[in-house]
């Protein structure tokens, strides 16, 4: 059974950090590209970073700069490190893979609040 618990969330106010993790289970989490997306109010959601099995990261134009995805296989474990937040980062961030190139899995999300 595939599962993706997140964690890391919470408030903080503008100009702060968070580190937001994903621990997988249930996959061969090192062949496996991992993602970040979220969801504000009323939005749909989008993608906010991604990185493949061998490194290599891809970044939403809204985060470039100010977010880091990295990964570490030994743990099954994908962090989203979020430096100088901004009110508009506020949303719900999910962790997500697809397994055999086709199903998706999504954790349960966890709220992230930057205050002005």
């Amino acid at each position: 059974q595939v599962q993706l618990v997140e964690s890391g969330g919470g408030l903080v106010q503008a100009g702060g950090s968070l580190r937001l993790s994903c621990v997988a289970s249930g996959i061969i989490f090192s062949i496996n590209a991992m993602n970040w997306y979220r969801q504000a109010p009323g939005k749909q959601r989008e993608l906010v970073a991604r990185i493949f099995s061998a490194g290599n990261t891809n970044y939403a134009d809204s985060v470039k700069g100010r977010f880091t995805i990295s990964r570490d296989n030994a743990k099954n474990t994908v962090y989203l490190q979020m430096n100088s937040l901004k009110p508009e980062d506020t949303a719900v961030y999910y962790c997500h893979t697809f397994v055999g190139g086709s199903k998706a899995y999504w954790g349960q999300g966890t709220q992230v609040t930057v205050s002005p």
